[in-house]
């Protein structure tokens, strides 16, 4: 796992969440709890492509919209 890179990503999933003004709670639906986003948004956790799809699906996004971090 690189910690890193997970932490770029949560980072980055915040600042997604946030522009829509939405709160963990908000995007944590659909099968992903709200304490689950949190330790996403840490770097804190390995995702799944069901949850990327899930949580790209909750923000109105293509999954790969949620890699725009590192290009």
């Amino acid at each position: 796992m690189n910690e890193a890179y997970l932490k770029k990503f949560g980072k980055y999933l915040k600042k997604l969440r946030e522009a829509q003004h939405l709160t963990q709670d908000d995007l944590g639906v659909n099968g992903i709890s709200r304490s689950m986003i949190s330790l996403i948004e840490l770097g804190k956790t390995d995702l799944t492509v069901s949850k990327l799809k899930i949580i790209a699906d909750n923000l109105g996004l293509k999954v790969s919209d949620l890699f725009e971090f590192d290009s």
